[in-house]
C-alpha cells in the first residue's frame, strides 16, 4: 500500500534555493551552482522534496473516477517511488551528491514533463512558479511585512 501522507510544505526559501540550484545545474552554470549548494548545504535533501513533489503525482495511480488502473499504472507508480527513495538514499550520503541529484531530477523532468516543443528550463521554471507559491501559501508573511515578488517568468 503506497504512503498517502501528505508531504510538509517547504518554506519558501527552500523552495527557491532548490529551484535556483536546478535551473543553474540544467543550464550549465557551474559557478552559480556551486554558489547555490554552497549557501544551502541541505541541498541534496532540498532536492528529493522537490523531486518528491514532482514525481509521486506524475506516477501516482489514478483516482477511481478514472476506472480501474492498468498493470502499467501500478508499475509507472512503483518506479516513481523507487526513484524517490534511490535519491533520498543517496542524498544521505552528503552535499557532494547535490549535482547527481539535481541532474536526476531534471532528467525526470525531460523525460516525463516537457512536451515534445518545450525546453526542459520552461517545464522547471512552471514547476518553480507551483512550487514556491505553495510555499508562500504555506508560510505567509507576517502581517506588515513586504510581500514578496518573484521574477519566475
Amino acid at each position: 500500500m503506497p504512503d498517502t501522507t501528505p508531504l510538509a510544505p517547504m518554506t519558501p526559501h527552500a523552495a527557491i534555493s532548490a529551484f535556483n540550484y536546478l535551473r543553474a545545474v540544467q543550464a550549465d552554470d557551474i559557478d552559480a551552482a556551486r554558489e547555490f549548494a554552497g549557501a544551502e548545504p541541505r541541498m541534496p535533501e532540498l532536492l528529493v522534496d522537490v523531486a518528491e513533489r514532482i514525481v509521486v503525482p506524475v506516477t501516482a495511480l489514478p483516482g477511481p473516477e478514472a476506472g480501474e488502473p492498468c498493470e502499467d499504472t501500478f508499475a509507472l507508480e512503483a518506479l516513481g517511488r523507487v526513484f524517490v527513495t534511490s535519491l533520498r538514499i543517496w542524498a544521505q550520503a552528503g552535499p557532494d551528491t547535490a549535482e547527481c541529484t539535481a541532474r536526476a531530477v531534471i532528467e525526470f523532468a525531460q523525460q516525463f514533463l516537457a512536451e515534445d516543443h518545450e525546453d526542459v528550463a520552461d517545464t522547471l521554471r512552471q514547476l518553480e512558479a507551483v512550487g514556491v507559491g505553495q510555499a508562500l501559501d504555506a508560510y505567509p508573511a507576517p502581517d506588515g511585512a513586504h510581500p514578496v515578488r518573484l521574477s519566475i517568468a
